[in-house]
């Protein structure tokens, strides 16, 4: 398809996604860039929710939403933001969260995992393992059912998502879904995508070959590339969100055909003319509402 217009008139606004050159990234200018959000209009309303509130597990902030009264349990969505490693939080996040516990009828837990530079692999995946073994461990501090748990994230956040679905496997811990939107699945960067979008469509490759290195590890280690992991067999059912003018476009299709090859139910939908973020930008793009509601379509079957 081609570029959808609303993609068209955002890139006209934001031609990069970081809006600065990767050599002028400084610690002083990361630190400062994490201040701001121009786009915190565009995320979406501040659902008022009955519960939310703020936590530490283990060490790992965390920010609970509870979108209904009472005490019964609910199923339960681990979410974990984008922002490549280094950037994005909780807070910025705060849209999605409270738009993914209505939507879902489900807790939310999103995720304070740690940041690159300062803290590089595998801390952000260590971190979001923690998480989602407390919710296990204390479904009923969380209000969650412990039978009805799902991993979330989008890009970087499903990088750690797709890793945590993995580590739950093999620690017999069943999740009943993960989905994940346009993820970091490997750091290969040899993707036809990444040839035909490069650069003109948001986020660059240079912008992709600089977070990867700010988070650093091994490129075979399924920590970092799940696409490497050998053995994908039993993982949880997933649903797997692309977007067609993304540089992560192919290697999330072929995660999720990889989840097939090993007998995993998985449904890939890739949103024809979008560009990498749009999920997150329901202000911008009308693809976002309707992924969402795709979203909570999968979510709620897998909960059912």
């Amino acid at each position: 398809m081609p570029l959808h217009p609303q993609a068209e008139a955002y890139l006209k606004l934001f031609p990069t996604d970081l809006e600065t050159p990767v050599s002028s990234l400084t610690p002083e200018v990361i630190a400062q860039m994490r201040t701001l959000d121009g786009f915190a209009e565009q995320r979406g309303p501040i659902v008022p929710l009955p519960v939310v509130r703020d936590e530490v597990v283990e060490g790992v902030p965390v920010r609970v939403y509870r979108p209904e009264e009472g005490d019964h349990p609910l199923p339960a969505i681990v979410y974990f933001h984008g922002g490549g490693w280094v950037f994005g939080s909780v807070a910025r996040n705060d849209a999605l969260g409270r738009d993914l516990a209505v939507r879902n009828g489900a807790v939310v837990v999103s995720v304070d995992y740690r940041l690159a530079p300062d803290h590089p692999f595998p801390a952000a995946a260590d971190d979001a393992w923690t998480v989602v073994k407390d919710v296990f461990a204390r479904a009923g501090a969380y209000g969650a059912d412990p039978g009805r748990i799902a991993v979330c994230g989008d890009s970087a956040g499903g990088n750690v998502a797709a890793v945590a679905a993995w580590q739950a496997r093999d620690a017999g811990l069943r999740l009943v879904h993960q989905l994940l939107v346009y993820p970091v699945t490997d750091v290969a960067m040899d993707t036809r995508s990444y040839r035909d979008h490069a650069t003109g469509f948001g986020l660059g490759a240079d912008e992709m070959a600089w977070f990867i290195e700010q988070y650093g590890g091994d490129p075979a280690d399924p920590r970092l590339a799940p696409l490497r992991l050998a053995d994908k067999t039993g993982l949880a059912p997933a649903t797997v969100i692309t977007a067609e003018y993304d540089p992560l476009c192919d290697e999330g299709e072929a995660y999720a055909a990889q989840l097939a090859a090993a007998g995993v139910p998985v449904e890939l939908r890739r949103y024809g003319g979008a560009i990498h973020g749009f999920f997150g930008l329901p202000g911008f793009f009308d693809q976002a509402v309707e992924a969402r509601e795709y979203a909570a379509l999968r979510l709620g079957e897998a909960f059912r």
